[in-house]
């Protein structure tokens, strides 16, 4: 026997072992980054909730100092519900009027309360269509395809400066897709995909190495 042979089945053994490696980091980092996040999120909530609730009035002694997980989020949701119970009363209703009335009268505050509100009613919206299909463009060239975001149908004056029917469409970025560009596409021009929008930022995200199932 050679020595070419002995070294074969020790290099076959040692790939495979790498192969297990990887395979093992692929499996438990998605899980174990995922239960991290949640778990360091939880906690932040619940630091925060019980600086402004007071723990020692509802809970014994004993049990003050014991740390539950989640309730900073039961609280919260709690703390929401009451504040949208709140604002749907004739008071509340009142108070938020003014408060906004103020709002409005301060030169930067206003327009950044503004867009902020804009977009948390599109995207809250039961109607909304707001980031509901994926749709590839050529941009930013022709023969350059792009992955993009339908945000909606274009209207007002830019759709009326147009001569076609205009769709707006936002480009994310990659690696980071909360950053990207907002494009007024003729809707002749798109292509729509079958993806979904989640499958659709996990291309962006991965740099097209996750490709979604093709559903052709």
């Amino acid at each position: 026997m050679s020595d070419e042979d002995d070294i074969k089945p020790s290099s076959s053994a040692v790939a495979r072992l790498r192969n297990y490696f990887l395979a093992g980091i692929l499996v438990t980092a998605p899980i174990a980054i995922t239960l991290y996040l949640t778990y360091s999120f939880l906690n932040m909530i619940d630091s925060k909730v019980r600086r402004i609730v007071p723990v020692e009035k509802l809970f014994p002694p004993e049990y003050q100092e014991i740390a539950v997980p989640g309730l900073g989020i039961i609280f919260a949701v709690i703390f929401f519900i009451l504040v949208g119970w709140f604002a749907r009363n004739f008071l509340g209703r009142l108070i938020i009027r003014l408060s906004e009335y103020i709002v409005h009268r301060l030169p930067v505050i206003s327009s950044l309360y503004g867009a902020i509100k804009q977009i948390l009613e599109t995207v809250m919206a039961s109607k909304s269509k707001a980031f509901r299909e994926v749709v590839m463009l050529e941009y930013p060239r022709k023969g350059v395809w792009s992955i993009g975001f339908v945000t909606g149908v274009t209207q007002g004056e830019v759709q009326d400066a147009t001569r076609q029917e205009t769709m707006n469409v936002f480009v994310p970025t990659t690696p980071n897709p909360t950053s990207g560009y907002l494009l007024f596409v003729p809707k002749k021009e798109l292509k729509y995909l079958n993806m979904t929008v989640e499958e659709g930022v996990k291309l962006v995200v991965s740099a097209g190495i996750i490709i979604p199932e093709d559903r052709r």
